[in-house]
């Protein structure tokens, strides 16, 4: 019986279907609560497991996690590697870049004057995000000159260290709607529209969800991108340019998935679970 570890910040509801998928698949489970653990390198400690499935609210407490496990050669998913990448947006961008994934423009500033000529090089309307962050919090479109000089006098005065790094983005006018894939493994497993009146659609900020069919090209590009960051069980954010045609905007590392199960017909949690003890079995 295959012993699976699933570290968590608090159960969702995509954590009680996981663990449903991996009770049917008659897996040995421990639950454990991040706010309780005591790290050492090497491991977790007193937990002993053939694969640990890595589901932290916070995605700093998951990365340590899945770096101290990298070290002491427990299989994880996803690994330290791909969650590395996926959790900083400049760290995404540039492996996307690399691998030749198509994505929006992109600017990377350290000091307002800087980000004021990347954004007026750029062309307005951009947009400004934090490099680490989630659920669409933080964003601004910025449309002329004087929001651009207020926002990046906000951020460079009240923000974090992290807020000083201006993540500047080609704002692209999509359809009233961006494309949430999901990848597991090499495999686009199912998709959806998340359709909004207001240019952020993210579901979490109100956006509508509804079926999108993983076309040749959409699989296409989604397993690129899933490559590009290193792989495993990824959502990838597709915005549709009507000029260039899909781009990457996002890869996400812990994703959510409550609201696409009904919408797809697809049995996500089932699709992790299989992947999970397949990295458990270690190389066929």
């Amino acid at each position: 019986m295959t012993r699976v570890a699933l570290v968590a910040s608090r159960i969702r509801v995509e954590e009680k279907l996981l663990l449903a998928a991996l009770e049917a698949a008659r897996a040995d489970v421990a639950l454990v609560n991040d706010e309780e653990l005591i790290l050492r390198p090497g491991g977790l400690g007193a937990v002993q497991a053939d694969v640990v499935l890595e589901r932290s609210l916070s995605a700093a407490r998951g990365i340590y996690v899945l770096r101290l496990l990298a070290a002491a050669g427990t299989p994880a998913v996803n690994r330290y590697e791909t969650a590395a990448t996926c959790w900083d947006k400049l760290l995404t961008t540039a492996a996307l870049a690399q691998a030749s994934v198509p994505q929006p423009e992109t600017r990377v500033a350290f000091t307002p004057d800087s980000a004021i000529q990347a954004i007026e090089e750029m062309g307005y309307p951009v947009v400004l995000k934090p490099v680490v962050g989630s659920w669409g919090r933080l964003l601004a479109r910025i449309n002329d000159r004087d929001a651009a000089e207020a926002l990046l006098e906000h951020k460079n005065v009240l923000g974090s260290y992290q807020h000083s790094i201006f993540y500047i983005q080609q704002y692209i006018a999509k359809p009233g709607r961006d494309i949430r894939a999901f990848v597991v493994g090499d495999e686009t497993i199912c998709a959806i529209y998340r359709e909004s009146s207001h240019w952020i659609t993210n579901t979490a900020r109100g956006g509508q969800a509804s079926n999108c069919p993983v076309t040749p090209e959409l699989d296409a590009i989604c397993r690129d991108a899933a490559r590009a960051v290193g792989g495993g069980v990824l959502a990838i954010d597709i915005l549709e340019d009507p000029g260039r045609g899909f781009l990457v905007n996002e890869v996400n590392h812990t994703m959510e998935f409550r609201n696409s199960i009904n919408t797809t017909g697809v049995d996500i949690p089932a699709h992790v679970v299989r992947y999970v003890l397949r990295i458990a079995e270690g190389p066929a």
